[in-house]
């Protein structure tokens, strides 16, 4: 998959939705047997000639059911396909799995990244991710709004489960999923918020001001 993003080819969006379908039922047979991938990305997904999926690179796939809760585990993964709280050094789980099959199927759609390309020196400050449709007015609101839940910043605004995942894309604009909304301002950045009320505040203070001294 990923020769295909060197070579500037376009994947369409209903060939998105085939390919994503077919990557969350790959990635909920690991699961189900108790397998974090931990490296979902367009390197390690292959598309054969008998238009068949595959995931690929098993190196640092871990078995939950067999790790012992003080095992260390080393870090891995890409980070552009992290989820923030895995830059923070959070212990494996299968819903990272999803959060890198989310920005998968934002890549194929758009060719960017939710969050800009990270490096493995950064240590980047995650904002809202960029609407899809900023890149492809076309994209259908419906998917839109799978990607974004799938990438969220916070985990518990993303998909659960893989079959929850896959359960969206299956049904796509039939029973489509509600956008969602912005955080509010007291909820992003409270701070600035705050500063926005004193800044208001001390507006109106000075407005009033020549008439109190009359």
């Amino acid at each position: 998959m990923q020769a295909r993003l060197n070579a500037v080819q376009h994947f369409p969006v209903g060939e998105v939705v085939r390919l994503g379908i077919a990557l969350l039922k790959g990635i909920a047979a690991l699961h189900r047997l108790d397998i974090v991938h931990r490296d979902i990305k367009p390197a390690n997904i292959h598309l054969g000639q008998d238009g068949a999926l595959r995931i690929l690179d098993l190196r640092v796939a871990l078995s939950l059911g067999e790790r012992k809760a003080e095992d260390p585990v080393a870090s891995a993964g890409t980070p552009s396909y992290m989820a923030p709280e895995l830059l923070d050094a959070a212990p494996p789980a299968p819903g990272f799995d999803l959060y890198a099959a989310g920005v998968t199927l934002y890549l194929l759609l758009t060719r960017k990244y939710p969050y800009g390309e990270i490096e493995p020196f950064q240590k980047p400050k995650f904002g809202e991710p960029v609407r899809p449709t900023r890149w492809r007015p076309e994209i259908p609101g419906w998917l839109e709004n799978i990607v974004l839940k799938a990438v969220a910043r916070e985990a518990k605004d993303r998909f659960e489960t893989a079959e929850e995942f896959l359960l969206a894309l299956e049904r796509g604009p039939s029973r489509p999923l509600a956008a969602s909304g912005r955080r509010p301002l007291v909820q992003r950045n409270p701070l600035m918020l705050w500063k926005i009320v004193a800044a208001a505040s001390l507006a109106v203070n000075f407005l009033l001001l020549p008439k109190m001294l009359h």
